[in-house]
């Protein structure tokens, strides 16, 4: 399944890349993170552990960095659930596309936009 959400804010593109590009910010705006590690810039083929709520931890893979074009992309997989997840900043939006098995990017579509929608209201760079 391929699923987009989309969330339009007052945060311009550079505040929005800055909080993707270095992820020791990412656990202030995305609730389902609680760290990451490695801690850093964001860089592609850049490997680690999402952890989130209640324990549960993700092993990841950035695939993609194209800061001229406001675009990253991840592979992010938990036990069964292995999703593709392609992110896109621009002034005034951020979006994310979702890709894999539909209940796993259906149960994670609702955690997505709260994260984005708190990201577009960002005004800290």
């Amino acid at each position: 399944m391929h699923l987009r959400v989309e969330v339009r804010g007052p945060a311009s593109a550079e505040v929005m890349w800055s909080a993707y590009a270095d992820t020791s910010r990412w656990s202030g705006w995305a609730p389902q993170i609680r760290r990451i590690d490695p801690e850093g810039p964001l860089v592609e083929g850049m490997e680690g552990q999402v952890h989130g709520p209640w324990g549960t931890n993700a092993h990841f893979e950035v695939s993609l960095v194209d800061r001229a074009a406001g675009r990253w992309a991840w592979r992010v997989h938990a036990g069964p659930a292995h999703l593709g997840i392609h992110h896109e900043v621009a002034d005034g939006v951020t979006a994310v596309e979702i890709q894999g098995p539909a209940p796993f990017v259906l149960a994670y579509a609702p955690v997505a936009r709260l994260a984005l929608e708190r990201l577009a209201r960002s005004t800290r760079d």
